[in-house]
């Protein structure tokens, strides 16, 4: 369903019961609601939870902008390399206040909220703003955006920006995502080929979006290092984050916990940069866990 929030539409998705304890979920870069796999979302229903997932703005099926221009990404990743300003078309925050906003639409006054990857950053965002909508935090696979902690390894960089061999062509882009998703997935937990084709595929059918994210990763590089906002969050935290992450690398973790009063951290073994299916039990224990801290 469409939802308008903080001045824009957004598509929202609200599973379980209305009387259930409210839980956000904020997907990462470029990602869709869908990445919250329907069968993980279902498993934390049944654990009583009312379950929101929702496009970020400029991707899938919320509201597009396309009007903001197409940013220049090697001289955006140049600035940001040597530490300059970088100028974004909408911010980190902004995307913070529309996550709020969601929670506005559906008549909710204060949820628990988990973000993977730029998502995680757009809850260390939304819990510093809004602090008294946030009831927990669960981090995955995320940074505080100290620029003293390692980046993406140089094939990683290049694979981000990259771009399909043939963009009009379903086809091309859903293999090259599938060839991203090898490059930055856990090793342990390798995805087979035809979950891979399936699942992007399914996305790419639903949306293309590359402009914005390419917008969205501006937005990321302009938000910069939120260790000192990091002090002023005081609710339950929970860092998850895979050993052989190569997007952003594990010490990222470390560093959310060290800076978040009272945090814990779960590091998996042979983790990548994605949601393995193995792990999904994991991933809501420990959901579980922060929320019963709340």
């Amino acid at each position: 369903m469409q939802l308008a929030t903080n001045g824009i539409s957004l598509e929202v998705e609200d599973h379980g019961s209305v009387q259930g304890e409210p839980l956000l979920l904020v997907m990462g870069l470029g990602m869709q609601l869908v990445a919250w796999h329907a069968e993980f979302v279902a498993s934390l229903v049944a654990r009583g939870y009312r379950v929101i997932r929702f496009d970020n703005r400029d991707i899938g099926l919320s509201q597009r902008f396309d009007h903001l221009g197409l940013p220049n990404l090697a001289l955006d990743s140049l600035k940001f390399a040597v530490g300059l300003k970088v100028a974004s078309p909408y911010t980190v925050a902004d995307m913070a206040d529309d996550a709020a906003g969601v929670l506005d639409a559906l008549g909710i006054p204060a949820a628990h909220v988990c973000g993977a990857s730029m998502g995680g950053m757009i809850a260390q965002q939304m819990a510093v703003r809004h602090a008294a909508r946030v009831k927990s935090l669960t981090l995955m696979m995320t940074s505080s955006g100290s620029r003293r902690l390692p980046g993406p390894t140089l094939k990683v960089r290049g694979a981000m920006i990259s771009r399909p061999t043939d963009p009009k062509n379903i086809q091309s882009v859903i293999d090259h995502y599938v060839k991203l998703y090898r490059l930055i997935g856990s090793p342990a937990y390798p995805a087979t080929e035809a979950y891979l084709q399936e699942r992007l595929g399914m996305s790419v059918r639903r949306a293309y979006r590359p402009q914005g994210t390419a917008r969205q990763m501006v937005a990321i590089a302009a938000d910069g290092n939120r260790s000192k906002l990091l002090a002023r969050i005081k609710v339950p935290t929970h860092v998850i984050h895979g050993s052989q992450d190569p997007l952003i690398p594990v010490a990222a973790g470390h560093d959310l916990v060290a800076k978040l009063k009272g945090a814990t951290i779960d590091v998996i073994d042979g983790m990548g940069h994605d949601l393995p299916v193995p792990l999904w039990p994991r991933f809501v224990a420990g959901i579980t866990s922060v929320a019963q801290r709340a």
